[in-house]
């Protein structure tokens, strides 16, 4: 190992160089070379943050490891979900521990750093929302998890304390039909907005899918909708991609009103190729609608994505069983649609009255 004043014709030595050798994950010894380095501080540093990273020395920089985090796991991701664990990892985690090394952060710190998340406060006084704590927790676990699984680090700090957060929102809000029957009359003055809702109503697919569906994946004909790709915005720029998960790949079966629609939609963009857009708004878009319409309307606002929870809760409603219905929507297991179906309140009417009327005929006997 060795970090010298680089004499070469190139800098005349006035950067410094580092020369340094390591074995490789065959075993094989490798050199290694670095040059251009302003100060001997910098190529010290350089040297012994990439020895650590051969070497898997669970002493280097908590940061170091961070980015090695990062290189091990983009492969198997999505560029979006590489983008949001990046954003949450440069806002919460990184800043905190950016000054330890890997293996001296202990339990005490993982309590400190959660507590001082769960004390945070915007202007209006509003702290992290729990579900969002709980995935600022889980991605500081997963790094960890990495480091015990891949990299020697004998435990994961993380796992001495419960999570903090919630994995999701008590409440799951949705719209009755009446609801949203009424909400969809009162946005009928935007036609691209009016269809846009209906059909993430009435057939359940992500706010995602629908905004990267193209004319040839609606089939009038056989009244299907296929589902096999979703757009979304990372970093400024527009992509379309492969669906969440697997089973997100499907064909849909339409009913004919919303066949009707659709072609009445379609037959009125002008010069659409098969491979264009059909509903070329933003996420943005339908968030200002949602509100515009609901406003008007009178009904509760909810987010776009509970119109996927309302299309669920009125498929249980009408008697659709939970797997009949994962099939549809694209939910990896039945497990995930079973969540929904305590929403209908008329199915608890229901219950009651009959319970009334079987009460009500044992008297008269």
């Amino acid at each position: 190992m060795a970090v010298f004043k680089d004499k070469g014709s190139m800098y005349n030595g006035k950067k410094w160089r580092v020369l340094c050798y390591y074995t490789d994950w065959r075993g094989q010894r490798v050199r290694h070379e670095k040059r251009g380095f302003e100060t001997r501080h910098d190529a010290l540093e350089y040297e012994r943050t990439f020895l650590a990273k051969q070497t898997k020395d669970i002493n280097m920089a908590f940061n170091s490891f961070v980015d090695i985090y990062l290189r091990d796991v983009t492969p198997q991701l999505k560029k979006s979900t590489i983008a949001n664990k990046i954003q949450i990892i440069d806002k919460h985690i990184r800043p905190y521990f950016s000054e330890m090394s890997l293996s001296e952060i202990t339990s005490t710190h993982i309590l400190q750093w959660q507590n001082e998340l769960l004390t945070m406060r915007d202007d209006d006084g509003k702290g992290y929302s729990p579900t969002y704590l709980r995935t600022i927790n889980n991605q500081l676990t997963a790094i960890f998890n990495h480091a015990v699984n891949y990299y020697d680090l004998p435990k994961n700090p993380c796992k001495a304390f419960k999570k903090i957060g919630k994995k999701s929102n008590k409440e799951m809000l949705f719209w009755t039909k009446e609801e949203y029957l009424k909400f969809s009359e009162a946005i009928q003055d935007k036609p691209i907005s009016y269809y846009a809702f209906q059909v993430l109503y009435w057939t359940g697919i992500r706010c995602g899918e629908l905004l990267a569906l193209t004319k040839k994946d609606i089939d009038l004909e056989k009244r299907t909708l296929r589902v096999n790709k979703t757009y979304q915005v990372v970093n400024g720029e527009e992509m379309v991609t492969d669906p969440k998960t697997e089973k997100s790949n499907r064909t849909i079966d339409l009913p004919k009103f919303l066949c009707q629609e659709l072609q009445d939609y379609l037959e009125s963009i002008y010069g659409l190729d098969d491979d264009c857009r059909i509903f070329p708004v933003s996420k943005h878009y339908l968030h200002h609608e949602m509100d515009r319409g609901s406003k008007k309307a009178g009904v509760k606002r909810i987010r776009i994505h509970d119109l996927r929870h309302s299309c669920c809760a009125l498929l249980i409603h009408l008697g659709y069983a939970p797997v009949q219905i994962a099939e549809r929507l694209g939910h990896e297991s039945a497990v995930i649609t079973q969540r929904y179906a305590h929403l209908y309140p008329s199915v608890q009417k229901d219950m009651a009255n009959r319970l009334d009327q079987e009460f009500n005929d044992s008297e008269g006997e």
